[in-house]
């Protein structure tokens, strides 16, 4: 824990606002230094079998990333090689997020990241801190960047028909050596700019929701991603494997059948029962898990897996 807090002190010290100066003409050559250098990082924090290894790139990998963002124009350089960590764009472009997760020892998970909105002469970002121990009700909370409910995001969806413009974010959240969540976040900014997290726009399913969190067994793939030309957010359906295990969701498994959110009038209304075979196939909504891409880069995979979203 008291490692954790060193990186988010090193995110909110190092990254909050800062002007940015015009380029010197070597900001492409230092950006490109500082992602190779992330590149290294990553594959340490995602690959040493020691804990204490993990936890020391991981702060060294913040304050790179940090170091990279103040170069000016930096919004606009894709560090999409860096691949253990994800980086997504909003589909206007006003800001992009980084996020990614550590391991712990016991096999569970620390989620980090950032917002960088595009601001077009200073670093301003936001960053997130994993609150996620501390939130007794995750689908009932509205917090802000402080109190993040910790994920791996890997969609972005603007809702443009509401009365308040927001974003849905689809994101992975392991969870324990028993189980694996999965969140449909809502993202929205206040007058000030700063961002909010959780909205209650996610409507029936027994009650109304704020986000939606899934948790099933570890041993399992969940599909949860969006259908852009149907307005969709479709998702496995998850039950335990006997009755008697309703209340242990870290045995839940998909059970063939589909159920969604269809965006009507600005908000989320579940929809169950779906027909797979009208639902049209989208590719780039899968996830590449971190830990697997850093072994294919360094050889040591021939095939490589995708977990279904």
């Amino acid at each position: 824990m008291k490692g954790f807090f060193l990186a988010v002190t090193l995110l909110l010290t190092c990254g909050i606002c800062f002007a940015q100066h015009s380029d010197d003409g070597g900001g492409i050559k230092r950006l490109n230094n500082y992602r190779d250098s992330l590149i290294l990082l990553g594959k340490k924090f995602v690959n040493d079998s020691v804990d204490m290894e993990r936890k020391s790139a991981n702060y060294a990998f913040i304050k790179t990333l940090v170091s990279a963002l103040r170069v000016p124009h930096s919004f606009n350089y894709s560090f999409d090689s860096v691949k253990s960590i994800s980086v997504l764009n909003a589909p206007d472009n006003r800001f992009r997020i980084f996020s990614w997760h550590i391991m712990n020892e016991d096999g569970s998970y620390r989620f980090y990241g950032t917002i960088q909105m595009n601001a077009p002469d200073k670093l301003l970002m936001y960053p997130l801190e994993d609150y996620s121990p501390f939130l007794k009700s995750a689908e009932d909370s509205v917090t802000d960047n402080h109190k993040w409910f910790g994920a791996q995001y890997y969609k972005i969806i603007r809702s443009t028909n509401a009365d308040k413009p927001y974003y849905v974010l689809l994101g992975w959240k392991g969870n324990t050596v028993r189980s694996t969540k999965k969140v449909i976040e809502a993202l929205s900014f206040d007058r000030e700019g700063r961002p909010v997290l959780g909205m209650p726009v996610f409507e029936g399913n027994s009650k109304g929701r704020k986000r939606v969190v899934f948790e099933y067994t570890r041993q399992a793939s969940m599909l949860l991603r969006y259908v852009p030309d149907e307005d969709l957010i479709v998702f496995d359906h998850l039950s335990p494997p006997d009755k008697k295990m309703k209340d242990q969701p870290e045995t839940f498994g998909p059970d063939l059948s589909y159920d969604g959110y269809k965006l009507k009038n600005g908000k989320w209304t579940f929809v169950d029962n779906l027909d797979m075979r009208n639902i049209p196939e989208n590719r780039d909504a899968d996830y590449v898990d971190p830990k697997k891409q850093a072994l294919i880069d360094k050889g040591q995979v021939p095939v490589q897996r995708r977990i279904k979203q």
